[in-house]
């Protein structure tokens, strides 16, 4: 149980984040200081790392509290 609510909030500040950066992507190219390509490049790479973290959260979250416990 333990386990599920630490992934579940730890997953809603990761998706806080990429959200976050997001905004300041969309800001950045709004500006001209990026350009389209760099926009991209940097949305997709933090939504999709962010993805996979937020995937991988239960489970090494289950290895710590095992060897805790």
């Amino acid at each position: 149980m333990e386990v599920l609510l630490t992934s579940i909030f730890s997953a809603i500040i990761i998706f806080i984040t990429i959200f976050s950066l997001m905004k300041a992507f969309i800001i950045a190219y709004k500006r001209n200081e990026i350009s389209l390509r760099r926009f991209i490049v940097y949305s997709t790479s933090s939504i999709v790392i962010g993805i996979i973290v937020a995937s991988l959260l239960p489970f090494g979250y289950q290895k710590i509290f095992d060897y805790l416990y």
